[in-house]
This record gives C-alpha cells, sequence and structure tokens, in this order.
C-alpha cells in the first residue's frame, strides 16, 4: 500500500501497473500533474502477512490540487500473485 501512494506521489504509472492485478488492471493509467498528495494514514488492516493470500487496508490519502486539499478514502483488497502483493479493488467503495 505504501510503495502504491508513494508512486502516485511521484507518477510512477510502471509500478502502480505492475502492483495491479492482471484481472483488475486498466490498459492505461493517467495522473493529473496538478494532484499533489501530502500524506497516507492507514487505518486499518486485515491479512498481509507472509501466511496469507490476501488481506485488506483501509487508509486516507491526503492531496493538494489546484490551491484545494481534498481526501480520499478507500478500503482496498490486495492479493498474492505470482508470489506478489497486488491490488485487487476496493472493498465496498470508500471508508
Amino acid at each position: 500500500m505504501r510503495s502504491r501512494y508513494s508512486a502516485f506521489a511521484v507518477r510512477d504509472r510502471a509500478h502502480l501497473l505492475r502492483t495491479w492485478h492482471p484481472d483488475t488492471r486498466p490498459e492505461g493509467l493517467e495522473l493529473d500533474p496538478a494532484t499533489r498528495w501530502l500524506r497516507l494514514e492507514v487505518l486499518a488492516t486485515t491479512g498481509g502477512s507472509p501466511f496469507h493470500t490476501e488481506g485488506t487496508v483501509a487508509f486516507r490519502a491526503h492531496y493538494a490540487e489546484r490551491g484545494d486539499e481534498g481526501v480520499m478514502e478507500e478500503h482496498s483488497r490486495f492479493v498474492r500473485h505470482a508470489g506478489a502483493w497486488v491490488y485487487l479493488d476496493a472493498a465496498g467503495g470508500a471508508v
């Protein structure tokens, strides 16, 4: 989760796409250069240990865009795919 947040912050499309499950990954990804990510708050997690095959992360990502600040909240699902943790989708939408 933290590596994906950092990838959004530095607009690293390759990392975001590589860490996205192939069943839900978009073909392309446009990142708005006007969005500046400020900080990440991890609110809760489930699973995610070396013994798990799935897990969730509830988070708040704070950002600034064209002079306004905002917060994106999500409960993300992650699964192991080919030995690596990848983002699957938002579990039930926002937190």
